[in-house]
């Protein structure tokens, strides 16, 4: 049986979909079937990382000027 330590550690491949064992995979499925405080901890993961802007929707160099503009920051640093 997996202890709440061991699921954080492998959350974010569970979370990806990297590969693991059979075994790993179940080992994680059952111990988030008992505890909530995992299931959350999860849970949370997956929204922060949808929160997060992925390589495909990286700003143009127009927009990064006009950010850029905004904020006084000469682009040349």
């Amino acid at each position: 049986m997996l202890k709440c330590k061991d699921l954080v550690a492998k959350a974010d491949a569970l979370v990806d979909g990297a590969p693991m064992t059979m075994r790993e995979r179940l080992a994680m499925r059952m111990h988030l079937l008992m505890c909530h405080h995992c299931r959350r901890y999860v849970r949370q993961l997956r929204a922060l990382l949808r929160t997060l802007p992925r390589e495909t929707d990286a700003l143009d160099d127009a927009r990064t000027q006009e950010v850029l503009d905004r904020l006084n920051i000469p682009q040349d640093r």
